[in-house]
């Protein structure tokens, strides 16, 4: 959705030097792919950062992947949707799943993935959040207040299809925001 960073993304990916505070300039925080890859060097660039590492069952995190992004890991010349730029192919589909898209080897790699973030960062930096939890263990961490509104449920499949759909409509007519 910000195909400004594309190029930003493409070069960390292939391991150049990355300007951490050019990319998150406009930002107060990262969440999911590309970012999580970088969890321990943005942890270390963020020295007061705080990281949440939100869990799910494996079997549904495999499901939603397997109907949103999936395509996107893969390298050129493979059916389905794709990213702008290498990130999606080299950084998420050779670097993490070595292009084993097998339901095994992903459930496994999410499994480490998860396990490695809560060995690496400090526990007083870390909270290992579940959505179901709510707002409450998420704000205490936060040090910010329980809002007075329901804890949302958003980026289903359906709305992720939905935005990759305009998002190809877009292009397709030559817009790009």
């Amino acid at each position: 959705m910000h195909p400004e960073q594309v190029q930003f993304w493409d070069r960390a990916a292939q391991g150049q030097i990355t300007d951490w505070e050019e990319l998150f300039k406009d930002y107060n925080s990262a969440c999911d792919w590309p970012s999580c890859s970088f969890y321990q060097e943005l942890a270390a660039f963020y020295p007061d950062s705080k990281v949440i590492l939100s869990l799910r069952d494996s079997k549904s995190w495999l499901k939603s992947v397997s109907n949103t992004i999936l395509a996107s890991f893969r390298k050129p010349g493979a059916d389905g949707p794709r990213l702008p730029g290498i990130f999606g192919p080299l950084l998420i589909g050779d670097k993490t799943f070595h292009n084993d898209f097998s339901d095994e080897n992903m459930i496994a790699v999410f499994e480490r993935h998860n396990a490695e973030v809560q060995r690496v960062i400090p526990k007083d930096r870390l909270l290992v959040f579940e959505a179901n939890q709510g707002w409450e263990p998420l704000c205490r961490f936060l040090g910010v207040p329980v809002p007075d509104v329901p804890y949302p449920a958003m980026n289903s499949t359906e709305e992720f299809q939905q935005r990759r759909a305009a998002m190809a409509a877009a292009t397709a007519a030559g817009k790009t925001n």
